[in-house]
């Protein structure tokens, strides 16, 4: 992505020390962020965990309690929305159904002050609407239109007056399952194209997962963690983001010199080398699905660094290219293991009641504070 290519050291915009409150309520709680030019970055969470109202802070709808936002060298505190170079995308798209789509993009355009010459106009709408290859559609009203198409209307009109942050909310939220996995990476590509700064807020980890360069996971209005897609998943920072993001198999117990002890699982979790947790204190440890090996047999631990159990399988979720089984361990821990089908060959797969094996290795596993 392009944002791989800046240079990180530059923040383009930055949240220092951001608070907002609604009466008693304290909704984004100190939240500081740099995003550098060109980066696009997803604000995710569940719903009312203060994402919406972050970035309607950023577009001056709403004015933080407390704290700066900074763009381009510019505060942004005294800055009317209107007048803000930003723009929004909401998720309602938000578009006016008695104008044509050419008419949409330019509405914008025809508001600023100074006015902007009719030509000038006329060639930003032909150009953003070329960009979301929509042209041809020009004449059309909202209603005539599918949802993807008018997705694109909403964008084609956030970008025509050239903000230096498009934000976007929950941007592909009034789409169906299918159209919405189509139009995630055209999208990137549009605002890569485009080379915009550009923050969008998501409820949907696979969205946020496939469009941005960096994630920021927010819970009670606190922002928990900041990195890319893959530290996000691989590395949380604790057991909210471990298990927001994606599945996983969470293990509770206690740190000992051979590992985590877990009531629910048969010999204690061995984990790599820890630095951060003393011995005695209380942890959990996740386990990803897919780092978990099923298989009939009881597999090889020479090296001492697996840990493995007995188990039964209790369900399986067939979902074409891989499966999801269920195993029962001890007397009531199940263990969740992604399996792909391929992993079987020739061989008919395990079924429910069959006796199996689940197993993972050590460095597998990502110790969490309790």
């Amino acid at each position: 992505m392009v944002a791989q290519q800046a240079d990180k050291g530059a923040a383009y915009l930055r949240i220092e020390g951001v608070n907002k409150r609604f009466g008693q309520n304290h909704v984004v709680k100190d939240v500081s962020l740099e995003i550098v030019r060109k980066e696009i970055f997803a604000l995710l969470g569940s719903s009312g965990c203060g994402k919406s109202t972050l970035l309607r802070m950023l577009a001056g709808l709403e004015t933080p309690s407390t704290g700066r936002i900074v763009l381009d060298g510019e505060d942004l505190a005294t800055v009317q929305p209107h007048h803000r170079p930003t723009n929004m995308m909401f998720q309602s798209y938000a578009l006016f159904p008695h104008l044509t789509v050419e008419d949409n993009v330019a509405f914008g355009l025809r508001q600023e002050r100074p006015r902007i010459a009719r030509d000038v106009i006329a060639a930003r709408v032909t150009k953003m609407l070329d960009l979301v290859q929509m042209q041809r559609f020009a004449r059309r009203k909202p209603h005539e239109l599918s949802g993807g198409q008018q997705q694109r209307v909403a964008l084609a009109r956030s970008l025509a007056k050239e903000p230096k942050l498009l934000l976007l909310d929950e941007p592909l939220a009034a789409l169906d399952k299918k159209i919405r996995q189509e139009t995630q990476l055209e999208l990137v590509h549009l605002i890569e194209r485009v080379g915009v700064t550009c923050i969008m807020v998501t409820h949907d980890q696979e969205e946020a997962m496939t469009m941005a360069d960096r994630i920021g996971v927010m819970s009670d209005g606190v922002l928990l963690q900041v990195g890319t897609p893959d530290e996000i998943y691989e590395h949380p920072n604790c057991r909210f983001t471990a298990e927001f993001i994606g599945e996983t198999n969470m293990f509770h117990g206690r740190l000992g010199q051979q590992g985590v002890a877990c009531s629910d699982f048969p010999a204690p979790i061995i984990i790599p080398p820890l630095t951060d947790h003393a011995d005695g204190s209380e942890v959990s440890v996740s386990v990803r699905p897919e780092r978990i090996v099923l298989g009939r047999d009881k597999p090889e631990a020479a090296d001492g660094t697996m840990n493995l159990a007995a188990g039964e399988v209790v369900d399986i979720a067939y979902l074409g290219s891989y499966s999801i089984y269920h195993v029962r361990v001890g007397s009531s821990r199940t263990v969740i293991a992604s399996v792909p089908s391929a992993r079987w060959g020739d061989a008919p797969p395990p079924t429910w009641g069959d006796s199996v094996w689940v197993s993972w290795k050590a460095p597998a596993g990502v110790v969490l504070g309790r």
